[in-house]
């Protein structure tokens, strides 16, 4: 029997119908999304400590809404903070993958449901709900996709809980599609920067900042910033950690053949974020994300088989820690 949980994580976001080219030319359909990527890899590596994450969002009442909540379940995610509404759908993407490994993203989500999810009927007990849990993660894709009017109730709502104590975890995941211009982007991001406890940012979004695309320019921006915990991820190569005025870098897992790099940054962020919540150092909470990340790209499609995940928090999870 699952042990009751010791946390409560809500991942805010949207989850697409996932449409991906095969070698062959067919095509297989699955679902993902940034933020459901993350929160299905956390509630994988915890799985011990029964289902603590829940999903924040909204989606429509077609059958690929249905079939999106079930499978959410079946990777012990909660569905039941998500709202469903009438006549809505889904958005959907398309990857297409090169002989490298690396991707390229094709979207269909201009009349998605989750669009206006924190304006529409039963948004009030939502955002209320969210008092509920000890951390609350979200990305820069979770706050692209809503109209400016949930857009701010949510960042209202989000610097309220974190000045009541919650941790507020924030995953940069920048796509300059989905952004109304680079200046918006950045004054929105500055304003989570300004509540959140941890940010996960990559090399290439330190730009849309205004800093250079480069570890050290990352370093020194946001060192500063003390009371954040700063995570710059670079593929392959090192992260980088900023936490307490104090700079470490932490090789990536040595991977011979990637695959396919689809989800690689989500799932390193749900690791790294649940090692951190289990109590471990950002250092060695970043060792077992790369493990974590170094498996998902050996395999194709956002989620792997949970049989190929490593179970990188075995001994913090298991029924008899301390």
């Amino acid at each position: 029997m699952d042990k009751s949980p010791v946390l409560r994580v809500a991942a805010i976001g949207e989850c697409m119908v996932e449409l991906q080219e095969r070698a062959d030319g067919s095509v297989s359909q699955a679902f993902g999304g940034d933020t459901l990527n993350t929160a299905v890899y956390m509630a994988r590596l915890g799985q011990r400590l029964g289902r603590f994450v829940h999903y924040v969002s909204a989606i429509g009442d077609d059958p690929f809404s249905s079939a999106m909540a079930e499978f959410w379940r079946a990777q012990g995610v909660d569905d039941s903070l998500t709202m469903r509404r009438t006549g809505r759908r889904p958005g959907l993407y398309f990857i297409k993958t090169d002989a490298a490994g690396e991707r390229r993203f094709f979207y269909w989500r201009g009349e998605a449901a989750v669009r206006e999810a924190f304006e529409c009927e039963g948004s009030d007990a939502l955002l209320e709900s969210l008092a509920s849990f000890d951390a609350i993660y979200l990305s820069g894709i979770s706050l692209a996709v809503l109209r400016p009017a949930s857009r701010e109730r949510l960042l209202v709502r989000l610097a309220d809980l974190a000045a009541a104590g919650k941790t507020i975890d924030f995953d940069c995941n920048y796509r300059p599609l989905l952004w109304e211009d680079v200046a918006t982007t950045r004054a929105v991001y500055e304003r989570v920067f300004g509540f959140a406890r941890r940010v996960l940012v990559t090399v290439e979004e330190l730009e849309v900042l205004g800093v250079a695309p480069h570890p050290a320019a990352g370093a020194a921006h946001f060192r500063p910033l003390t009371q954040l915990e700063v995570v710059i991820k670079d593929g392959a190569k090192p992260c980088t950690l900023i936490h307490g005025g104090q700079v470490e870098s932490v090789a990536a897992t040595c991977i011979p053949q990637v695959v396919d790099t689809t989800a690689a940054g989500d799932s390193f962020s749900g690791a790294y974020l649940l090692g951190r919540m289990l109590g471990l150092a950002p250092a060695e909470s970043a060792r077992r994300a790369h493990r974590v990340a170094g498996a998902v790209v050996q395999h194709r499609g956002a989620i792997i088989p949970a049989e190929a995940t490593p179970d990188v928090y075995a001994t913090e999870t298991a029924a008899d820690r301390p």
